[in-house]
C-alpha cells in the first residue's frame, strides 16, 4: 500500500520564487509548528483540509501526496523529484491514465491537479514519468507540422520560417488550420469512416463532400474548450482500429463512458503527433509557451528542487589529498572537483590494466553498466518500444538492454525521426581483453559506460547522437 507523505514538511522556510501552491505545501505545517500547534490537534485538522492525490510510478509503486487546491502539475512533479532524489528537468510529467478506456495524456504543467482529479473516474490514476516531447515542438516546429497539413503553409508555398510558424499558432488573431484525412469511429459501431478533417481554434470539423471546406459542407465533431486530447494505448484490438496511430478527444465531463469519446486514427506517427500538438496549441495558446520558458529562466537562478538531493552522509564527506606523507583537507572547491575527476580516471585505468579491485576487470566491465539509469536489463523488445513511445519518441532518446538472442550481447534502442531502431552491441576479444562494439570492432570500448559516453559526443555509425536517457523512476 502506498506510503502517505505530507507535502507540507519539506522546507521550513519556502523560497520566494516557488509558485503559491508549492509555497503552501512546503510551508504551512512548518509555520503551524513554529506557532505552537500540537501534532494531535491543529496539525491534524489542517491535514484534513488538504486534498489527497495518489501518484504512481511505472514500477507499480506509489505515494499519496497531500497538496493545496492551487497546486499545479509542475509543482507536484517538482515535489516528487525532491522526494525521490531525482535530477530535476522540464521533462518530468504527470500523466492522466485511464486503464479501462485505454487512454492517457500528459497533464499540462499549468493545470491544477485537484481539478484534473475531479474529472477522473475511480479506476483512473496519475503516473509520474518523463516525457521529452512535451515542448519539443517549440525547439523543432518543422518536425511536428508537415507543410501539406498546415493550411497557411500551402498558401505561402511553404516559405514560412519556423518562428513565424509557431507565431501563427500562438497568436489568437491568426487563423491557421490543420487539415488531412483521419479515420473516425462511428458512434455505437465497430466500423471506422475515412473523412477529410479540419482543426481550427473553434473546433474539429469534417467535410461532408470530399475535401471541400465550404461552410455548408462542414460539420463539427468536437469543440476544444471543454475537451482534452488523449493517446490510445491499448493497441488496435479494443476499438478495432484500422491503424496503430490512434488518439481520441474526451469531453472533460465524461469519466468512464467510452461512447462519449471521439475516436480518431491517423495514417502514421507524424500525422498523429501533428493533430495532437495542434490541438494543445489551439486550446492553450501562449500559456504553453510560458510553461516552456519557465525551466529556461530557472537555469540562471536555480531553485532548491533543481539539483539532485544529497544524503546526510554524502554532505558530511570532505575532499582529501593523500599524495604526501600526511593527508590534508582540500578547501578549494575547484581543486576538489579536479581531484575527484582524476581519481575516477585513475580508478578506471587501474581496473582496465588489471590492478587490484573488488572485481576482476573482465567481470567488472560486464556489470558496471547495471548502475546506470539508461540500462534496463532483460526487458523485452516490446517493453522497450512501449517505454520509448511513452517518453516522447524524440531524436536521441535511448536505452540499453540485454539481448534476447545473444546472452553475451546487448542492444541499444534509439529513437530517430519518430522511429525506434535497435543496434546490437557485441563483445569483441583482443589480447585476452573483452571489449564492446557497435560497429564490428572498428570502435571498441572497455565497458558500456564508455560506449554511451562516446556516442553522446559522436554520432559514429548511429543516425544521431545519444541525447535523452529513457529512465524509469521508482517512487
Amino acid at each position: 500500500w502506498p506510503v502517505v507523505i505530507c507535502a507540507a514538511t519539506h522546507l521550513k522556510k519556502p523560497k520566494k520564487k516557488t509558485t503559491p501552491g508549492l509555497n503552501v505545501a512546503l510551508g504551512t505545517l512548518a509555520e503551524m509548528v513554529q506557532n505552537g500547534a500540537t501534532l494531535g490537534g491543529t496539525l491534524n485538522s489542517a491535514r484534513l483540509l488538504l486534498p489527497i492525490v495518489k501518484v504512481w510510478s511505472e514500477d507499480g509503486a506509489g505515494k499519496v501526496v497531500e497538496i493545496p487546491a492551487d497546486m499545479t502539475a509542475r509543482d507536484v512533479c517538482q515535489l516528487l523529484v525532491y522526494k525521490s532524489h531525482c535530477l530535476d528537468d522540464s521533462a518530468w510529467a504527470l500523466v492522466e491514465h485511464h486503464p479501462i478506456l485505454g487512454i492517457e495524456r500528459c497533464v499540462e504543467d499549468h493545470e491544477l491537479v485537484v481539478q484534473v482529479q475531479a474529472s477522473m473516474s475511480g479506476d483512473s490514476k496519475f503516473l509520474f514519468r518523463k516525457n521529452y516531447a512535451k515542448y519539443e515542438f517549440f525547439r523543432n516546429p518543422l518536425n511536428f507540422f508537415p507543410e501539406q497539413m498546415v493550411a497557411f503553409c500551402q498558401e505561402s508555398d511553404g516559405s514560412i520560417p519556423p518562428s513565424q510558424l509557431l507565431q501563427n499558432f500562438l497568436n489568437s488573431s491568426s487563423c491557421p488550420e490543420i487539415q488531412g484525412y483521419l479515420y473516425v469511429k462511428e458512434p455505437g459501431r465497430k466500423s471506422w469512416k475515412k473523412l477529410y478533417m479540419f482543426l481550427r481554434r473553434s473546433g474539429l470539423y469534417y467535410s461532408t463532400k470530399g475535401t471541400s471546406k465550404e461552410p455548408r459542407h462542414l460539420q463539427v465533431l468536437s469543440d476544444l474548450e471543454d475537451s482534452n486530447v488523449f493517446t490510445v494505448i491499448t493497441g488496435r484490438k479494443l476499438y478495432n482500429a484500422p491503424t496503430d496511430y490512434q488518439f481520441c478527444i474526451k469531453p472533460s465531463k465524461v469519466r468512464s463512458d467510452c461512447k462519449e469519446l471521439k475516436m480518431l486514427c491517423a495514417e502514421d506517427e507524424q500525422s498523429r503527433t501533428c493533430w495532437m500538438t495542434a490541438f494543445r496549441l489551439f486550446k492553450y495558446g501562449i500559456v504553453l509557451y510560458q510553461s516552456y520558458n519557465v525551466p529556461q529562466q530557472r537555469k540562471s537562478n536555480l531553485s532548491p528542487f533543481t539539483a539532485p538531493v544529497r544524503s546526510v552522509s554524502e554532505n558530511s564527506l570532505v575532499a582529501m589529498d593523500f599524495s604526501g606523507r600526511t593527508g590534508r583537507v582540500i578547501d578549494n572547491p575547484i581543486e576538489a572537483q579536479s581531484a575527484a575527476l582524476e581519481e575516477g580516471h585513475t580508478w578506471r585505468r587501474m581496473n582496465v590494466l588489471g590492478s587490484p579491485s573488488p572485481l576482476h576487470p573482465s567481470s567488472l566491465s560486464t556489470v558496471i553498466h547495471r548502475t546506470q539509469v539508461w540500462f534496463h536489463g532483460r526487458i523485452m523488445r516490446e517493453e522497450a518500444h512501449k517505454m520509448m513511445i511513452q517518453q516522447g519518441q524524440v531524436d536521441g532518446l535511448f536505452l540499453l538492454r540485454d539481448s534476447q538472442s545473444n546472452p553475451k550481447a546487448f542492444v541499444l534502442t534509439l529513437c530517430h525521426h519518430q522511429k525506434i531502431k535497435h543496434f546490437q552491441i557485441l563483445p569483441v576479444s583482443e589480447d585476452g581483453q573483452v571489449f564492446f562494439s557497435l560497429d564490428d570492432g572498428a570502435t571498441k570500448f572497455t565497458d558500456l559506460i564508455h560506449l554511451v559516453e562516446f556516442y553522446q559526443l559522436n554520432r559514429g555509425v548511429l543516425p544521431c547522437k545519444l541525447k535523452h536517457q529513457c529512465t524509469a523512476v521508482a517512487l
